[in-house]
């Protein structure tokens, strides 16, 4: 039974190095709003400038440049209607930007968990074996108490560092989603207003 803590110990560790690589590459700030989109948003002035946005944001696919796309495909719609439905796909990016961070979640929960079980099993065949042999070994006794413990440790070696990158994930996701919408509702305020002024 012991092993097979440990065993779901070291595949609940892996599980969340794995994410928190994951998630670590995926939400860099550079990957999901690049620096040449930015600048194209910036650059975007009027309607005519749009092709050229368009054509920066197919070159560096990214959430924001998903949501660019989006918005001038439907710049000739009325501008609630188009922002009603980039703040649809919007919730999907950030959905897929969330993607994984349940999982570390989970194991902030479940490693601390799974070492008190380790350490309770432990106990128990400890006390077991002390049933049978007696109290005649006091440094093997403390021996198998320490070695016991060590699956509360190895829980919580687990789920320290789980929970400081699921906080620090989710308010980078904030952070991002928060950027990715200053950006869109700046193109559309341009649009719209360019789009005013001609009419």
């Amino acid at each position: 039974m012991e092993s097979v803590v440990y065993f779901l110990l070291v595949l609940t560790s892996l599980v969340s190095l794995t994410f928190i690589i994951e998630r670590g590459l995926a939400l860099r700030w550079r990957k999901v709003v690049p620096p040449a989109v930015h600048t194209a948003v910036e650059v975007c002035a009027d309607r005519s400038a749009v092709p050229a946005l368009q054509q920066v944001c197919r070159q560096h696919a990214s959430p924001l440049g998903r949501l660019l796309l989006l918005a001038a495909e439907h710049l000739d719609r009325p501008k609630e209607e188009n922002e009603s439905v980039l703040q649809t796909r919007a919730r999907r990016e950030v959905v897929r930007l969330e993607r994984g961070l349940v999982v570390l979640e989970i194991a902030v929960g479940v490693a601390p968990l799974l070492g008190l079980v380790g350490t309770i099993v432990g106990m128990m065949t400890l006390f077991a074996d002390i049933g049978q042999a007696g109290l005649s070994d006091a440094a093997r006794l403390a021996r198998g108490i320490a070695l016991i413990l060590n699956a509360t440790l190895i829980g919580l070696l687990i789920a320290i560092p789980s929970l400081i990158a699921w906080s620090y994930f989710s308010k980078k996701v904030e952070t991002l989603t928060v950027e990715m919408e200053t950006v869109c509702e700046k193109f559309l305020r341009r649009q719209y207003r360019e789009g005013k002024k001609a009419s």
